[in-house]
């Protein structure tokens, strides 16, 4: 219990770090609303009707940084995130975050999950089989791919499945121009012919990681005692690569699992970049280069909180699977 306990306290002092890290750093960049305001509206707009804008928008000209503080904590935790203040001039930040986040869970977060079980499986087989042809080929490839920037990736994707092909895969967008969002088959099937791209580029980089992690937490896991004690009762190969030696392997991965899942929320930024995907990453590149301060600071905290909150949901499950976990509890 003392285990679940220190994790909570460290969990919540490192949220409050984090949104108060979330306050300040918007503060400290070039640029304020106003004149973000002043630039959208190409200067017509004088500053008291400025000031009245923002005011309408939630802000509170020559309010002190402890109100601001104060405020700003509120209204996070509250679900008041405000208005855009960028190119949605205007739009509430909820809504926002709404439109983009499921086509950032389904795409980003199905890659990163199959990423995942993808190379746990070959990392153990690998591992099991160590110096075999599998562990000689598949490792060493993958890690090349993982070390391959994101961009350029689905930069030779768009060429050799879009351009070269004349368009056999879309490179652009969510779903084909003149296709009406609903559950139809035709939306479904364009939605994931748009999404076959991205998702193989998040794979193939992601992909060698986990390969070889699975593959050196198997092979240190085999020169345990009670690896070689199976071994010597007769047990099978396969229940002792999966019960015994997988079992165990398994668990240091989970942390780095867990992060992976609250980055999911973050989205691969370069990735839905160049493929014009209207994602959570999209989002957040466009809100920086905007100036968007309210659909910047809902972003990172959601971010955050995301990471956070897979990260303790890991120590809970670690908690419940690993004896040694309980033990020092």
């Amino acid at each position: 219990m003392r285990y679940l306990v220190r994790r909570l306290g460290f969990f919540v002092l490192t949220l409050w770090a984090a949104l108060t890290l979330n306050f300040f750093i918007p503060k400290m960049m070039p640029g304020s609303p106003a004149n973000v305001i002043r630039d959208r509206t190409r200067g017509v707009l004088k500053p008291d009707a400025i000031n009245r804008l923002l005011t309408s928008f939630g802000y509170k000209p020559g309010q002190s940084l402890g109100g601001q503080y104060v405020d700003y904590f509120k209204n996070m935790l509250t679900g008041h995130w405000g208005v855009s203040i960028g190119s949605s001039l205007g739009v509430p930040v909820t809504k926002l975050i709404g439109q983009a986040l499921p086509w950032t869970l389904g795409l980003v977060g199905l890659a990163t999950i199959l990423a995942f079980v993808v190379g746990t499986l070959i990392g153990i087989v690998a591992g099991w089989r160590r110096g075999g042809v599998l562990d000689s080929v598949l490792p060493p490839v993958f890690v090349i791919t993982s070390a391959l920037p994101y961009f350029w990736v689905a930069l030779m994707f768009i060429l050799i499945f879009s351009v070269s092909t004349h368009g056999f895969l879309p490179n652009d967008f969510n779903y084909g121009e003149g296709t009406h969002p609903g559950f139809s088959g035709g939306f479904l099937l364009s939605v994931l012919k748009h999404g076959v791209l991205p998702a193989a580029t998040i794979v193939i980089t992601a992909v060698g990681g986990w390969i070889l992690t699975m593959r050196n937490n198997m092979i240190t896991t085999l020169a345990e005692d009670y690896v070689r004690m199976g071994r010597a009762k007769g047990i099978s190969n396969r229940k002792i690569m999966f019960n015994y030696a997988a079992r165990n392997a398994f668990l240091p991965n989970l942390s780095g699992f867990a992060m992976s899942l609250g980055f999911v929320l973050a989205g691969a930024i370069l990735v839905e970049y160049v493929f014009n995907y209207q994602g959570m990453g999209y989002m957040f590149y466009n809100a920086t280069v905007g100036h968007d301060y309210p659909l910047m600071s809902a972003l990172f905290m959601l971010y955050t909180v995301a990471v956070l909150v897979a990260v303790l949901i890991c120590d809970f499950a670690t908690f419940m699977l690993d004896p040694r976990a309980r033990a020092k509890g």
